[in-house]
């Protein structure tokens, strides 16, 4: 702890959310949780902003946003789309610094960086080399999600390593061992397992019973990538009016345009919407749930015992939903489908197939992961 601190632990968490909304979801969620048990929690954010994120009760820096320019994720923009210059990188390296500074924390979490984010090493090797002078020197942690995205490049997971070795203190992996371990997806994690603690899955908490309810809930995560599986949900659901109502969320980044081309097809058994708040709580009311693979979504899915479609992300070369998907399938879990070659017959059949079965209750994954990320940085301090 702090020389001269009087009381709450302070921790300063940094967040990059680049396509979907999914890592600023799932940071806010354990930032809530740690600001319940006491900390003084900073949340730096570099991305466009979301309404309600990161949440009540937590201090926020907002670096100017930057958004991948494309979904291989191989470039930066702005808030406009226009790809971003060096001055504007230097003023947000500049602004994070002054922020970490500001904030003195006992503890510094970076969300997904070595293993992710290496768009971000303009600011982030800056932050760490601050980090590293600092007096008193705060403990260091990276925040990463149970399954990584594979690297194929060579040399990059031996990068990975050496950042982990020379300047963080431990690995919080978000994930429950049961589920699948850090191996499974990133091959050299046993050179560092003496720094990897895994925290459980961070879900939100049990929801509270639906005020509005679905038969069956679709939905496309942030919306930047979704469009194909929400157009399929509803050719789907107009033509199976017997399934009862459907209630589509297209997320908050899909086009303007694609929204409104999609609102004029609807038929009387859908609502379509860009966001629902009680998201959770409609999966706890639905007889299935249709989605994509993402780590939050697959949370809330868990959390509900919900009978569950999965179509995981692909494009870009993106390999971690796929994972999470057949694993789930694995278990009995869920239904997994392909997002190549996806249409309203393809889903309509494996609807049937899901509504066949019975909703998987009981299953023993552990989804308490954000308060026990707390406790693990009480024990730490």
């Amino acid at each position: 702890m702090a020389e001269g601190q009087m009381s709450a632990p302070r921790v300063f968490f940094y967040v990059q959310h680049l396509l979907g909304i999914g890592h600023l979801a799932r940071a806010s969620r354990i930032a809530s949780a740690l600001a319940k048990d006491g900390f003084e929690v900073t949340v730096v954010t570099g991305g466009l902003p979301v309404p309600g994120f990161p949440g009540p009760d937590i201090k926020s820096v907002a670096l100017p946003a930057v958004v991948a320019s494309n979904a291989g994720f191989s470039g930066l923009a702005d808030e406009h789309g226009k790809p971003v210059d060096e001055d504007f990188l230097h003023q947000r390296r500049d602004l994070l610094l002054q922020a970490f500074h500001t904030a003195r924390p006992d503890i510094v979490i970076v969300e997904a960086f070595p293993f992710g984010r290496r768009q971000m090493r303009f600011e982030l090797l800056p932050l760490l080399d601050a980090i590293a002078t600092a007096s008193p020197r705060p403990k260091l942690l990276t925040s990463v999600r149970d399954i990584l995205q594979e690297r194929t490049k060579p040399g990059r997971d031996e990068e990975t390593v050496g950042l982990i070795k020379t300047h963080f203190d431990h690995v919080l992996v978000h994930g429950d061992p049961d589920f699948v371990t850090l191996p499974k997806t990133f091959p050299l994690a046993a050179e560092i397992a003496d720094k990897i603690i895994y925290t459980g899955l961070v879900a939100a908490p049990v929801p509270a019973s639906p005020t509005d309810v679905f038969d069956i809930v679709v939905s496309a995560g942030g919306g930047a990538v979704g469009l194909d599986l929400v157009r399929s949900a509803l050719e789907a659901a107009r033509a199976s009016s017997d399934r009862g109502r459907w209630c589509l969320i297209t997320g908050p980044n899909l086009p303007e345009e694609d929204f409104v081309g999609l609102s004029n097809q609807t038929a009387e058994n859908v609502t379509l919407v860009r966001f629902r708040k009680d998201f959770p709580s409609l999966l706890r009311g639905a007889e299935l749930s249709i989605s994509q693979a993402g780590y939050n979504t697959v949370c809330d899915v868990l959390q509900a015992q919900c009978r569950s479609i999965l179509v995981p992300f692909t494009a870009g070369g993106e390999t971690e939903q796929t994972v999470r998907a057949t694993r789930l399938e694995e278990l009995g879990l869920a239904v997994a489908l392909p997002e190549s070659g996806l249409n309203a017959a393809v889903l309509g059949d494996a609807i049937e197939l899901s509504l066949s079965r019975p909703k998987p209750g009981g299953h023993k994954l552990d989804l308490n992961g954000a308060k026990r990320t707390a406790e693990i940085l009480r024990s730490l301090l």
